[in-house]
């Protein structure tokens, strides 16, 4: 089983559990050191910052989860 991310997503329908996924990787430097972001493309939903890169950029939804004004996507990361 790959690693688990979750993505904050704003409008609802974006994607689906089952769904292949690409992310693109961004870099944030910080006073924690260097944090890694990532969207799910094309601009559809955002992780939180993660401490160390993703070994992989694609991954498959595994759950939309809606909550009070956007939508917890869960993606595995393939390994």
């Amino acid at each position: 089983m790959g690693q688990m991310v979750d993505f904050t997503m704003e409008r609802e329908g974006l994607v689906k559990p089952g769904d292949r996924v690409s992310l693109k990787e961004d870099r944030a430097s910080t006073m924690s050191g260097i944090m890694y972001y990532y969207t799910i493309r094309d601009a559809i939903a955002m992780s939180s910052n993660l401490k160390r890169p993703l070994g992989k950029l694609t991954g498959t939804v595994r759950k939309v989860d809606p909550q009070v004004s956007i939508y917890m996507v869960t993606v595995e990361i393939d390994d």
